[in-house]
């Protein structure tokens, strides 16, 4: 059994671990804080950490219903995903990139709160955001015996959300702080970049549902 600091280190951990992985969500993140600043990122990765606390929640206070939902349901998941992600690829690429907010100056977050629900929907929508959590909040749990209580189940999703809040705050402050440096030409090229990683991952998405599906038929 762990003790409180130990279980807050282990959920940091965690949350680290599933927030770095380069990703949609990271790519989507940094086109963000590049072309509206550190709230502009941070936005958007306020929505993953939300997701995040809803799959660690789901683990670690073993609600079944709502995981076997979400087994039963999972190729729909992950088409409905792969949808958002192409729409999104396909918007960056369409879309004439501009720096909302000048390098030098800060919008509020306030400005940005759209985006929230759209990152949030991506995380638990993304297959392998869901399968990571479980596991590693399984592997957690066989580990030390199990959450004994609700507070320790608590403590494990509040420190999960912690650990990916720092991530999020870590790249916006980075790629705010360098994107001043950023010509109109370069601006673009990231917009295309990410519009087409973002569309690949989608396409990716689908099709292997795709597959899954016309091979159990």
């Amino acid at each position: 059994m762990l003790s409180g600091i130990q279980l807050v280190l282990a959920g940091l951990g965690i949350g680290l671990l599933m927030a770095a992985p380069i990703g949609p969500v990271n790519v989507l993140v940094i086109q963000r804080a590049v072309a509206k600043g550190f709230w502009g990122g941070l936005a958007a990765g306020i929505g993953a950490v939300l997701g995040d606390g809803v799959l660690a929640a789901v683990g670690a206070f073993s609600v079944a219903a709502i995981s076997d939902v979400m087994l039963a349901h999972g190729d729909t998941i992950q088409v409905v995903g792969g949808a958002l992600l192409v729409a999104f690829g396909l918007a960056l690429l369409l879309r004439k990139p501009v720096m909302t907010t000048p390098p030098h100056e800060r919008s509020h977050l306030l400005e940005h709160m759209g985006i929230i629900p759209q990152t949030f929907i991506l995380t638990v929508t993304n297959p392998g955001a869901v399968l990571g959590m479980a596991a590693m909040i399984g592997g957690l749990g066989s580990l030390i015996g199990g959450l004994n209580t609700n507070l320790e189940a608590l403590i494990l999703v509040v420190s999960v959300m912690g650990g990916s809040l720092l991530w999020w705050l870590g790249l916006s402050e980075l790629i705010a702080t360098v994107r001043h440096k950023l010509t109109d030409g370069r601006l673009k090229l990231i917009n295309r970049i990410a519009g087409i990683v973002l569309f690949g991952f989608g396409i990716g998405l689908i099709v292997e549902s795709a597959l899954r599906y016309f091979s159990q038929g």
